[in-house]
């Protein structure tokens, strides 16, 4: 693709060939199909918004082959820094602004304005990706702005324009007022990095089913389906937020008794108060009705008819192997009261943990995330993830949980940080799965009860996962300072396993090994995140020395049986620079390991669990291990 330097003066005036815009619209399509989807108006629902996004970026191109005047695509040069590309940007801004302007008189609508004509999606309904609590609070600001204010927010933090040059660029789209534009788009806080989220990606879509049931009716109910759809139609046509008392639920698909029995706020199950004191089993089934809107049924009737007919507006989010369909039958309340801006309820079916959220002004963009907790007792059905805003956590701890905590693993010494709890709601803390960058703390939630202290912490879903220390199949709570020890070097590692369904973690210091300079030992230390779903366990082996305060993650597999209870072994190596500047391949393997051998790249031979044997920088190896009982074992990964 042809290209020009605007970085000299950025009122530089460039033009466009029919070449270059095509060039620069396949190379920059995902972007400007962004840039699309950001701009148009939030009314039109995320479904449709994809699609117009789509076509919008298709229809960019200039009608013929003549030069087409535009200004500059970014005065630091960079990404688009192009006449072509600064040409379909513009056509797509032009389009997406006049796709909210009203209709002012005008007898048909302008080409934007309509369902476009291409692309278009048969039978499903596709939407991107569901982003966290700060991509939802954002989305929610940016659709409160002006369509040209929220084209200045995109341009700022996309396209790292300055706003000399935004002024150009929104004058050329038809922008009446562009410097209102701009003190509009200062109301919302400069959360740019949050614009590459997934969220507002319409190039990685989910995709849903539109209507199953009537897809499968006979020809002899085309003139019902009709009517139904003239019913649905009328609904959509109605004002306010919502489809009536369910809120942003899609239309019910058909009557059912059983299906009506589970979407019944009047039969929501509750546990007794006291109903946990003398149960066998410390699970969810046991928690009782929390919140202070536990009794609006109004908002219970939305939060089931969005269980289980989610509309397109509504963010679904579910950890993997986690099912998103309705309820079998009358959910369990744990929860439903005001948190901070909305109104949350969390329902639990046995299975899974529902959390659903919606604006304390509405309905428009209401939340609804899933969690698998089968078998969830104790430690594991201790808490649940509330709510997530700005970093912080806050959490809805068990009946039996007396006191909570925030410890940060990577200071074993610095002791736990009281957390204020009320009515079972923990006071906010600083959230690990938010973080980003060096890694310098990770913030875990102490709980208490009656057996002692257990630690969980939040890997980006809905029930916090358990952490352990030991040997597999003997491990235990991470209490005392050996066991906090064992987890502080290697707690950043547990930024692998987020979002991956994660139900416990354990990290197990399998082996000590005298480093060859003498400078003291080096841990080894395998963790094996376990899994809601059962399979997908991921297992890392670490290596930490005392001149390194975060140990480095030597070598990582899934799907295997190493370092958990059906096969408690090991075996990894590391090559390693001593402080004197020479290189050493290390490697160690667990209890019972007879001897280790070395193969390919270095060639080497130790008796024992350990080996230690010089080498060159950059050299590879693979290891086998032998154990006592005569089995092989290979190297993790």
């Amino acid at each position: 693709m042809q290209s020009q330097d605007v970085a000299q003066h950025p009122s530089s005036t460039l033009s466009a060939s029919l070449e270059q815009a095509e060039a620069a619209l396949v190379e920059h399509y995902p972007r400007l199909v962004r840039i699309a989807y950001l701009v148009l108006p939030p009314s039109l629902g995320r479904g449709r918004r994809v699609l117009a996004a789509h076509a919008l970026a298709q229809r960019a191109l200039p009608r013929g082959r003549t030069s087409a005047p535009v200004i500059p695509a970014q005065s630091s040069g960079g990404v688009g820094a192009d006449a072509g590309y600064a040409y379909v940007r513009l056509q797509v801004l032009r389009t997406a602004l006049e796709a909210g302007l009203p209709m002012k008189g005008r007898v048909w609508p302008r080409r934007s304005q309509l369902p476009p004509l291409l692309p278009q999606v048969w039978g499903l309904r596709l939407f991107p990706r569901s982003g966290g609590a700060d991509e939802l609070a954002l989305d929610q600001r940016l659709s409160a702005l002006t369509g040209p204010a929220r084209a200045t927010y995109v341009l700022r933090g996309l396209e790292k324009l300055p706003d000399a040059d935004i002024r150009k660029v929104l004058t050329a789209a038809g922008v009446d007022d562009p410097a209102d534009a701009l003190r509009e788009a200062d109301e919302v806080g400069a959360q740019y990095a949050l614009l590459d989220s997934p969220e507002f990606d319409p190039c990685s879509l989910q995709a849903r089913p539109t209507d199953l049931m009537r897809r499968r009716q006979y020809t002899k109910a085309a003139l019902a389906a009709a009517a139904a759809l003239a019913v649905c139609g009328a609904l959509v046509a109605l004002p306010g937020d919502g489809w009536g008392p369910d809120g942003a639920a899609a239309p019910p698909y058909a009557k059912n008794s059983a299906a009506e029995a589970a979407l019944d706020p009047g039969r929501v199950t509750r546990a007794a108060p006291t109903a946990w004191r003398t149960a066998t089993r410390a699970d969810f089934s046991v928690w009782p009705a929390r919140g202070d809107l536990t009794g609006d049924s109004a908002l219970l009737r939305r939060a089931l008819a969005v269980w289980a007919r989610p509309g397109e507006t509504v963010r679904v989010s579910a950890t993997p192997g986690t099912q998103s369909g309705g309820p079998a039958g009358p959910p369990q309340l744990l929860y439903a009261g005001n948190v901070d801006n909305a109104r949350v309820v969390i329902l639990y079916d046995g299975l899974r943990i529902a959390r659903y959220a919606e604006p304390k002004d509405g309905t428009a963009g209401a939340a609804l995330d899933f969690a698998r907790a089968d078998g969830a007792r104790g430690a594991e059905a201790s808490a649940v993830v509330l709510e997530r805003a700005d970093g912080n956590v806050r959490y809805l701890t068990a009946p039996w949980v007396t006191k909570a905590a925030e410890r940060d693993l990577l200071k074993p010494g610095a002791g736990a940080m009281a957390l204020t709890v009320t009515d079972g709601i923990t006071s906010p803390l600083a959230g690990p799965a938010a973080r980003t960058g060096t890694c310098t703390s990770w913030n875990a939630l102490q709980v208490t009860d009656a057996s002692g202290t257990r630690l969980l912490t939040d890997l980006g879903e809905l029930v916090p996962a358990h952490l352990s220390a030991g040997r597999p199949g003997k491990s235990r709570e991470v209490r005392g300072a050996e066991a906090l020890r064992v987890w502080a070097p290697f707690a950043c590692s547990l930024a692998d396993a987020r979002g991956q369904g994660v139900r416990s973690v354990n990290a197990w210091k399998y082996a000590s090994q005298p480093l060859p300079d003498g400078s003291g030992s080096g841990a080894w230390v395998c963790t094996r995140a376990e899994t809601w779903r059962g399979g997908g366990p991921r297992v890392l082996a670490q290596f930490g020395t005392p001149r390194l305060p975060v140990g480095a993650v030597v070598a990582k597999a899934a799907d295997v049986p190493a370092c958990g209870p059906r096969d408690p072994h090991v075996l990894a190596g590391v090559l390693w620079k001593s402080a004197g500047g020479h290189w050493y391949l290390l490697a160690a393997g667990s209890k019972n390991t007879a001897s280790i051998a070395a193969t390919g790249g270095i060639t080497a031979t130790s008796r024992g669990r350990l080996l230690a044997v010089k080498a060159q920088q950059g050299a590879q190896a693979e290891l086998k291990s032998t154990l006592t009982d005569g089995r092989s074992i290979n190297g993790l990964g």
